[in-house]
């Protein structure tokens, strides 16, 4: 008599296998990730590709671009638009929007960065008041010590602001020169990558193998599906947090809104830890303004973050990545350690590739499933 098949044990066992699967996973991906930047730190190809990097910047602005608006270009040729028509509609589009923003932004962004220069004096000195009014009448050592330490680093931002400075707007001047010309050349280089962007792609695969010609198209589709969603999601969602950040701070009474701002939504990109490492200076230069300012810029900025994580990013991000947080947080201290805040912001897209690399090979060549079946049978 063949015994009757458990049902609810059968599911029981099936989902075990999937939560080991998950986490296998996940294991996987942590060791890839690690060995692979603890290797490449130790031979120097980071600091070899970041000067390599600067060197050709154009470049690569022009092939970000170029890999970014190649779906737009793509959808006006199939509507019959001639290709030269197509790149030149694309980028006069982009051009113009750039020049809107610029020439609505840089404006006030100088004006604002001139009232933080004037008010910083002051800000230095009422940081120092509300220090002394934490602190209190407390003369204990440690005490003291803390109260030293952070008068003397309050003294050196001062010294050093003021010393500076001449230096500082000369080389902010050229630096944003140089800034400009870059991403023109960049822009240029991009045009002329876009109208030959798939002869190129046809000439990389020219170097790999036929018979993986297959293989290699479908794995670089579903990368460049992921990366495209995420890095577009990212853009849309950065503009709307400055434009809600900027309103907040200015309505609470902030000095220079534009420039805090700017700098919450570049931080934003670091998932988890951007929001807050962006806050903390408006924060400070609020309570510095007055209680109420700095009040009413904490308001701002968890109304804006209640925003961006229950509207800007289920609207806009979704799953584009599809990481387990574990995987992202574990991606931002690894690259946060070995390359600051530069290597926070690039981590979320890297560790995004690794997983699909890595569930591409998987689902060629069975490798979890031979080891799990390896691991049931021992």
């Amino acid at each position: 008599m063949k015994e009757k098949l458990n049902v609810n044990n059968l599911n029981k066992c099936i989902k075990e296998y999937k939560n080991l699967a998950h986490y296998l996973n996940i294991l996987v991906i942590f060791s890839i990730l690690s060995l692979g930047v603890y290797i490449l730190n130790k031979l120097h190809v980071f600091s070899f590709f970041c000067s390599f990097l600067k060197v050709m910047t154009p470049l690569f602005i022009g092939v970000l671009f170029a890999w970014l608006l190649s779906p737009i270009i793509d959808k006006l040729i199939e509507k019959k638009v001639p290709k030269v028509v197509a790149c030149v509609i694309v980028y006069t589009i982009l051009i113009g929007i750039i020049f809107i923003i610029l020439a609505l932004f840089i404006p006030n962004l100088i004006s604002q960065i001139k009232d933080l220069i004037a008010a910083m004096p002051n800000i230095l000195k009422e940081l120092k008041e509300i220090v002394n009014s934490i602190l209190g009448n407390n003369d204990s050592a440690s005490v003291n010590h803390i109260r030293k330490s952070i008068f003397k680093t309050v003294g050196d931002i001062s010294t050093s602001f003021s010393t500076t400075l001449p230096e500082t707007l000369i080389g902010g001047t050229k630096s944003f020169i140089s800034v400009i010309t870059t991403s023109i050349l960049g822009l240029m280089i991009s045009f002329y990558l876009s109208y030959d962007y798939h002869l190129m792609t046809k000439k990389v695969y020219s170097f790999i193998p036929k018979k993986y010609h297959d293989n290699a198209k479908d794995l670089i589709r579903r990368i460049n599906c992921s990366l495209r969603s995420y890095l577009q999601g990212v853009f849309v969602v950065m503009l709307l947090v400055f434009i809600s950040q900027a309103i907040g701070l200015t309505l609470a009474g902030l000095k220079a809104p534009l420039i805090f701002a700017l700098f919450c939504a570049i931080t934003d990109i670091i998932p988890y830890f951007g929001p807050w490492i962006g806050a903390v200076p408006a924060i400070i230069v609020g309570f510095t303004i007055s209680p109420a300012t700095g009040i009413f810029t904490i308001i701002s900025i968890i109304i804006v973050q209640t925003l961006e994580n229950n509207f800007y990013q289920p609207l806009i991000m979704g799953h584009t990545m599809k990481l387990h947080p574990v995987v992202i947080m574990i991606g931002l201290l690894i690259f946060g350690h070995f390359f600051g805040i530069m290597g926070m912001i690039i981590a979320t897209p890297l560790v995004a590739v690794i997983k699909i690399i890595f569930g591409f090979t998987n689902e060629k060549l069975h490798l979890m499933d031979n080891l799990l079946e390896n691991i049931k049978n021992s």
